[in-house]
């Protein structure tokens, strides 16, 4: 399942890139996510791995790896999320004094969930894009900063 997601956020792009790219923040906007944990050390960059213990669908604990990192323009993460595998994909493009937002999320099911995954993709958009519009608020009530 493929889908994409944007929105527009009224701050500088350099702001939303360290906010998003500061994965710990992930359970601030993220409603099925209780905590994001780095697990290798030195900055943030490709090759850098994460732990998270999620909510939903059911609670679980995955793993997700940085694979794609330019500073303020792209960020992809590689790994399990929720009942799925597969990429991440974050864009960052100026908008006037904003940032225009793109999540593109390139997931895969296995096993019996193969078969339903197709029928969940329009909830499962619509939960991102509520997701990141708590990121959108977040970053416009001054909440990303330092």
């Amino acid at each position: 399942m493929k889908f994409t997601n944007s929105v527009t956020v009224n701050r500088p792009r350099s702001e939303v890139f360290a906010y998003l790219a500061a994965f710990e923040n992930i359970p601030r906007w993220n409603y099925a996510i209780e905590q994001t944990r780095k697990i290798t050390d030195g900055p943030v960059g490709v090759g850098t791995r994460y732990r998270q213990t999620r909510t939903l669908p059911r609670r679980s604990e995955e793993m997700f790896e940085v694979i794609a990192f330019e500073p303020e323009h792209t960020i992809v993460v590689r790994g399990d999320l929720g009942p799925f595998h597969g990429d991440s994909t974050y864009v960052l493009e100026p908008a006037g004094g904003g940032t225009v937002l793109t999540n593109t999320m390139d997931l895969t099911a296995t096993g019996p969930l193969r078969v339903l995954a197709p029928l969940a993709t329009s909830r499962i958009s619509s939960a991102v894009a509520a997701n990141l519009d708590v990121l959108r608020q977040i970053l416009e009530q001054g909440g990303g900063r330092g």
